[in-house]
């Protein structure tokens, strides 16, 4: 017969304190591992559907216009938000490669006549994403409407001419990029047949 094996000592040691740590946060990292699946999954399912993605933003933009009227404040945000989907627009309406950034490659970049290749306009910011991050920006600002930290005491009249004045500028300056480089960043979908 056999004598019993030695215990070993470190099997009845005090976990570390950053085992502990680790064991602590094993649950919720579960939880938010899972809830980020299923997220992904939602968008993912949402890809295809582009109208009814669309008919939800504006209802989201909607309802925060509603929120902001009835309560009579937050423009600090609503400028903001406005900003940042001008900056979304912009991306949306945007070539990834700009022809003026391309070291003199501006010329091939993009077709010049109906013998060139043809390229489909690739944008710097996909439709997706840009529903995407507008949908989040708002849905961020409806939440920053209900808590009166973010209600800062402003003239809103100076910030709504400050945002047409910028609108109406960076809509300027893209739209000459358009005309410049010969682009239109949208299409209807239908494929020209020749005969």
């Amino acid at each position: 017969m056999r004598a019993p094996a030695p215990m070993d000592s470190s099997q009845f040691e005090e976990p570390s304190v950053i085992q502990k740590i680790k064991n602590i946060l094993i649950f919720p990292r579960r939880v938010y591992l899972s809830v980020d699946r299923l997220m992904t999954h939602s968008l993912d399912r949402t890809v295809p559907r582009i109208t009814p993605r669309w008919v939800a933003f504006g209802i989201a933009l909607l309802l925060y216009i509603i929120r902001v009227y009835s309560v009579g404040g937050f423009f600090i945000i609503t400028y903001a938000l406005g900003i940042y989907l001008l900056n979304l627009l912009i991306g949306f309406l945007s070539p990834s490669m700009d022809p003026e950034e391309q070291d003199g490659l501006g010329e091939v970049s993009l077709p010049q006549s109906g013998s060139d290749e043809f390229r489909p306009f690739v944008r710097r910011l996909p439709e997706f994403q840009f529903w995407y991050w507008g949908m989040r920006a708002v849905v961020l600002s409806i939440g920053a409407t209900f808590f009166r930290i973010f209600d800062l005491p402003v003239f809103w009249p100076i910030l709504l001419f400050y945002f047409i004045f910028l609108f109406m500028i960076t809509m300027k300056q893209q739209i000459a990029h358009m005309i410049k480089h010969k682009y239109v960043p949208w299409s209807t979908g239908d494929k020209s047949s020749y005969k």
